[in-house]
Formats: C-alpha cells, sequence, structure tokens
C-alpha cells in the first residue's frame, strides 16, 4: 500500500541574516523529518583568522554579525587574554559590561518590538501593527536608541565598534560623558516596564519542551560578558573543556554545524540563561519576572518574549548601576604581551552562549581559531520543536500551520531567521 505523503516546504527564507529554508515530510499523518535547510555559502571565519595576528580576532570577528558584534569582540578578548594570561581590572571589566549591556538593549529590543510582538497580536510586520499601536512601536524603538547609544559611547559606533581592544579599549569615556545617558536609560527602564505589562497580557500556546539547558553563571550576577559554565543536568564543566562536551557536526541539509551536549540536544539563550540564573536578577528585574507570571524556571518558548524583556529590563539596571559606580580606568587598557598557548573564551550573547577558542604562535600569529555561536547550537532544539508542533497540529489548514511555523522559529531569534515575515509555506499531498 502506498504511504501518504505530506511536504511542507519554505523554499526560501526571506529578510532574514542569512538564507535558509525549511522542509517538512509526514507519512501516514506522523512526521517523519524536519529540516532547516540552511543553505547559505560557509563564510570561513576561523580559516582566515588563521596566520594573523593575536591582536586582530576582536575586530574580525565582529564582522560575524551586525546585530551582536560586541558579543565576539568580548569572547574573542576573553579568550586571547586567556591564553596570554592576563586579566583587566575591575574598571575596564566594568566598562566591557556596560557595553554589553547596550547591545543586549538594542538586539533584543529589535526582536521583541519589531520582529516578534506582530506575531502575538495578530499582524504580518511591525509598521502594520505600528498603525494599531504606536506607542507600543515607539517605546520599542526609543529602547533601542538607547542600547544603540551606548555602544556608540563606549565602543566608538553602534554597528562593529571601534573602540574595543585586547586588555581594554582604546579611549574610555570621562563620568560626566556618562550622564546624558543615565538620563535615557531612566526613560528607557519606565519603557521597558510599560511594554512587560503590554506584554504579560499577550495569549501564549501552552507548551513545554524538555531540552537541558546550558548558559553561564557569574556568581551572584546575571552572566552576560563572562563567567563558567553551568547546565540543568549534569555537572558544571570547565570552560576548556568545552570542546569535550559540545560537539558539531555536519548535516546533510545544512551548511551549518549542528551542535550536541554530551550527544544530546541542548538550548542556550534566555530560556537557559533565565532558568539558571533568575536568583540573580537584579531586584526591579526579578519583581519585573514575578509581575509577568515568570517561575524561576521557564521551558515555554513562546514565552521567551517575556524573558527577553525581563532580560532588557535587567540590562538598563545593570547600566545604570555600573554608571553610578563609574570610576574612569587610569589607563583604558592593560598590556597583552603574546604568548604561546590556547586560551578559551567566553559570553552571553542576547541569543545565547557565544565561545571562542584559539591557539597562538610564540610569533603572535594564531596557528587554530575556533567560534561556536549560539544559532548552530540551538538548531536542534529549534528542529525538534518543529517536529512536535507539527505533529500536534496536524489538523490545521496550510495557513494557520505556516503562522505556527513562522512564530516557532522566531521563538529562538536565530540570527537566519530574524526577520518579521520570512515564511512561504507549500504543501505537497500524495
Amino acid at each position: 500500500m502506498t504511504p501518504e505523503v505530506r511536504t511542507l516546504t519554505v523554499g526560501a527564507l526571506t529578510r532574514v541574516e542569512g538564507e535558509g529554508a525549511l522542509h517538512v515530510t509526514l507519512v501516514d499523518g506522523a512526521v517523519d523529518s524536519v529540516e532547516l535547510n540552511i543553505y547559505e555559502p560557509p563564510r570561513f571565519f576561523e580559516a582566515f583568522l588563521r596566520g594573523r595576528a593575536y591582536t586582530e580576532p576582536p575586530d574580525l570577528t565582529a564582522r560575524v554579525c551586525g546585530i551582536c558584534p560586541v558579543a565576539y569582540q568580548i569572547s574573542a578578548c576573553n579568550a586571547i587574554e586567556d591564553a596570554c594570561g592576563i586579566s583587566v581590572g575591575p574598571e575596564l571589566a566594568a566598562l566591557r559590561r556596560l557595553l554589553y549591556c547596550g547591545e543586549w538593549i538594542h538586539s533584543h529590543a529589535l526582536h521583541i518590538f519589531l520582529l516578534h510582538a506582530p506575531d502575538f497580536l495578530g499582524y504580518p510586520d511591525a509598521i502594520s501593527m505600528a498603525r494599531d499601536h504606536p506607542d507600543l512601536v515607539k517605546r520599542g524603538l526609543a529602547i533601542k536608541k538607547t542600547g544603540n547609544r551606548l555602544m556608540e559611547v563606549i565602543g566608538g559606533r553602534a554597528i562593529h565598534p571601534i573602540n574595543v581592544r585586547l586588555g581594554g579599549f582604546y579611549s574610555v569615556p570621562r563620568a560626566r560623558d556618562l550622564e546624558p545617558l543615565a538620563q535615557m536609560l531612566r526613560r528607557s527602564l519606565d519603557d521597558a516596564l510599560e511594554t512587560l505589562r503590554v506584554i504579560t497580557e499577550f495569549e501564549f500556546p501552552d507548551v513545554e519542551f524538555d531540552h537541558e539547558f546550558l548558559s553561564l553563571s557569574d556568581g551572584d550576577r546575571y552572566p552576560i560578558e563572562n563567567g563558567s559554565i553551568l547546565r540543568s543536568a549534569g555537572s558544571a564543566f570547565d570552560i576548556a573543556d568545552f570542546s569535550d562536551h559540545i560537539v558539531e557536526a555536519q548535516v546533510k541539509h545544512s551548511t551549518a554545524l549542528h551542535a550536541t551536549l554530551d550527544g544530546k540536544r541542548y538550548l542556550t539563550g534566555p530560556l537557559a540563561r533565565y532558568s539558571l540564573n533568575s536568583a540573580t536578577l537584579s531586584p526591579v528585574a526579578a519583581e519585573a519576572a514575578t509581575a509577568a507570571g515568570l517561575g524561576p524556571i521557564c521551558r515555554n518558548p513562546f514565552r521567551s518574549i517575556v524573558v527577553r524583556i525581563v532580560e532588557v529590563v535587567y540590562a538598563i539596571e545593570e547600566s545604570l548601576r555600573i554608571i553610578a559606580e563609574y570610576e574612569r580606568p587610569s589607563k583604558p587598557f592593560v598590556d597583552v604581551p603574546v604568548r604561546a598557548g590556547i586560551g578559551h573564551g567566553v559570553s552571553e550573547a542576547p541569543r545565547g552562549l557565544l565561545y571562542h577558542r584559539y591557539e597562538i604562535g610564540g610569533d603572535g600569529l594564531i596557528r587554530e581559531a575556533l567560534l561556536v555561536p549560539p544559532t548552530s547550537q540551538n538548531q536542534g532544539a529549534i528542529e525538534y520543536e518543529m517536529a512536535a508542533l507539527v505533529a500536534a497540529n496536524l489538523s490545521l489548514e496550510d495557513a494557520p500551520l505556516t503562522s505556527l511555523c513562522e512564530r516557532s522559529i522566531r521563538n529562538h531569534d536565530p540570527c537566519i531567521s530574524c526577520s518579521a515575515h520570512f515564511l512561504t509555506l507549500t504543501i505537497d499531498r500524495t
């Protein structure tokens, strides 16, 4: 008897940071395969870093992403400074954290207000949503502007900052340079809290997934620019042991590597970060999480928009704290003399844990480089969720099933899919 085959195909994900497609095959009413096809040509960053000076990765790797360049810069600095046996002082570390807060604020705001909120309010894009909800969009743009301004003042510019270097910065601001930022941040905190009240009224599908969570932990602080590696099942492990636990492998349907944690799927990003570190949120952010109905752990990917706005509140509150306590470093950087060795660095990009490893020769040239971004780590979990959601909603017509597929992918804001309207779904029935 010929099996009944139903194929769901998305030929191209448009207006995204990257190129990809989606292919779902159902046989006799059951999900046979789900493939997030990433067909963008490889970019070879790890290859062209070989032979470059050990001082160059913070600038070069920033070009991996126009939305989250600071994540690449800081992970690169952490790894090379680790190889060279150097630590920056508390004043420079605080400035790095402040710069990173700016990236969290602008990146989360972009996703929340322009890419994700239309899903919950029933609009195809933010432009349509703005006609009926202008205040919501205006608040979002104002919050994003605040994050961008932080990056400009600390990093030199908002896209691919030019003021970051090994050991710190090329120049550091004066206290009076940060005062206007504090005013913007206080206004944005009010906007973020008002947004949280709006988002808590959204309707969220009642689903949870049992992924293992992986994120950084930073003592009694919410992790951003550094930390140790923590997981929800099993023992924590050292950053230097990252590659012993996280293994990337090529799959036939994607030029992006898929990562596993001790051979199993896992999730990094806001849900993992919050679930493993919610006890370390600042007072206002913790109160906001409680008001939004978040418990100490969140496993519903559709509620990731709530976690992101809580993290925006945290990043704003943390920025205000750093500015209030700011002491200008006596020197904008510490020297990082070359030393042969291998260094490991991690940080928490808005989308999740970002790992860098560099092997440096005594001549100061890079022998090997490894970059493991959060999107490649999350692809297995995204495909798993898609399969489960499709299987649970086979009775849906094409249009609502398409919408569910779009929403499911956008929950995780992967770099290849950060767009408000990108899926064109076709269904072939045999």
